[in-house]
């Protein structure tokens, strides 16, 4: 990103830290009053832990809540322990209860007490109610706050009601009707209240993508449902069916977007909660476990080439080209995989098509093996001045490729079906099968053709 897209530029960055080394107060209030909250959370960010403290100290009376629920998760519990008592109550007492559990999920229970003390009574049942759900479900995604009308008001009788309440959330896009036992039976959206005439029926206007959700599903089902179906808010009901509570298509969003940096990360085998502001020693150990896994897995690419030594020893060139055929599988297959997690991320890859995207993956991979045995072989040829050498290189890339395109998408849909996450060990697996095909075709060939 280039300094002039950044969300909270270096000149500004630089301007805190004079301040903070100068300790003007004043001139940092100036400073970080324009700021967006979200700009703020990234400037938190990027300074150091030292840094952090002195601004909070000079300015952490001018936090919000606003600005806690942006703040990522790696330092948020710090700012939070930074904060006086009463500048935390002032600052979450501003938050939706879905915010206010969205901060307390990551925290330790010392400073979840220190929050939950901070609310009054009736918001503090609302997220303890939240927080009793499972994690991950849409009971800790949704917020309690939630705008309701009897199925038979009219649209005048809404509209009076609105203007009357002041303790309406900040954003809602839909008044949910409800029956008398509290069970919601559809949604009006504000837009279509506005512009109805007062006597009009709420039930007459009422949106088709009506529906509901329940508060023990998981919250990457809610996140599909509100992709697939184009969902602006949905209420969550209980088991009863009754309404306890609506998710927004921000929240559902920002899941979406949680789920794709966990498939990353996972890929690249960092945890799915690695983090730039990590320290060294977080860092080393959400890593160090899948490198040592690598490792053991690396072992068998070495066990294969030890099974040919008498024919590297009497073609060296053989030594300097393995590497080509192995690292080229391996690329195809990350190219095959990452295609196959998003797949079944997004479920456009699933047991009713999986056949068909094996066959495609089949074909790609012999088209890629032809079109990569025809360059390698060639090169192979002219540089060695050995014809058979091109041969042997040429059916080798054809091999890995063939093979690096069906690991790539047979891997994860086999440790899906086993309820593993696909994205958490494929990575590995697949490199593995790269590398040690690639070897073992390679030097196998070699071994009938050449010797």
């Amino acid at each position: 990103m280039t300094e002039d897209t950044e969300s909270a530029p270096r000149p500004v960055i630089d301007a805190v830290r004079a301040a903070l080394e100068q300790r003007d107060a004043p001139a940092l209030v100036e400073l970080m009053e324009p700021l967006h909250p979200a700009d703020i959370a990234d400037l938190l960010e990027q300074i150091g832990s030292g840094e952090r403290r002195a601004l909070l100290a000079l300015w952490g009376r001018e936090i919000d809540g606003e600005i806690l629920s942006e703040i990522d998760e790696s330092i948020r519990e710090e700012v939070i322990a930074s904060l006086s008592p009463e500048v935390l109550a002032e600052a979450v007492r501003e938050l939706d209860s879905d915010d206010v559990v969205d901060i307390l999920e990551d925290l330790e229970e010392p400073e979840q007490e220190r929050i939950l003390q901070s609310l009054d009574s009736e918001d503090r049942v609302a997220v303890e109610q939240s927080l009793s759900y499972p994690e991950y479900s849409a009971g800790r995604l949704m917020q309690r706050e939630v705008v309701t009308a009897p199925e038979h008001w009219t649209v005048g009788e809404a509209i009076d009601f609105l203007r009357a309440e002041d303790w309406l959330p900040d954003q809602f896009y839909h008044v949910v009707l409800v029956d008398p036992r509290m069970k919601p039976v559809g949604y009006v959206t504000l837009g279509r209240i506005l512009s109805a005439r007062r006597e009009t029926k709420l039930s007459a206007i009422t949106e088709d993508s009506f529906r509901t959700v329940k508060a023990t599903e998981s919250e990457t089902e809610v996140a599909y449902i509100f992709n697939q179906y184009h969902l602006i808010s949905a209420p969550v009901v209980d088991e009863a069916g009754r309404l306890v509570g609506v998710i927004t298509i921000d929240d559902a969003m920002a899941v979406l977007d949680e789920e794709h940096e966990e498939d990353v990360l996972r890929l690249a085998g960092v945890g799915d909660e690695a983090s730039v502001n990590d320290g060294p020693l977080d860092t080393a150990r959400q890593r160090l476990p899948w490198l040592v896994v690598n490792l053991f897995t690396a072992s068998l690419s070495a066990l294969v080439i030890s099974q040919f030594e008498a024919t590297i020893a009497a073609l060296v060139a053989l030594a300097a080209l393995m590497p080509i055929v192995a690292s080229t599988g391996g690329i195809a297959g990350t190219q095959s995989l990452a295609v196959a997690v998003r797949g079944l991320a997004t479920r456009s890859l699933t047991t009713a098509n999986a056949r068909r995207i094996v066959v495609k993956e089949l074909f790609a991979g012999m088209l890629n093996g032809l079109g990569l045995a025809v360059i390698l072989g060639l090169a192979g040829w002219l540089i060695f001045a050995d014809p058979m050498l091109g041969v042997v290189l040429g059916l080798a890339m054809i091999c890995n490729q063939v093979v690096a395109a069906l690991g790539g998408v047979l891997v994860p849909l086999t440790l899906n079906r086993l309820k593993f996450d696909p994205a958490l060990a494929s990575g590995t697996f697949v490199t593995t099968l790269t590398d040690v095909m690639g070897f073992f075709a390679f030097l196998g060939f070699a071994t009938l053709f050449l010797l």
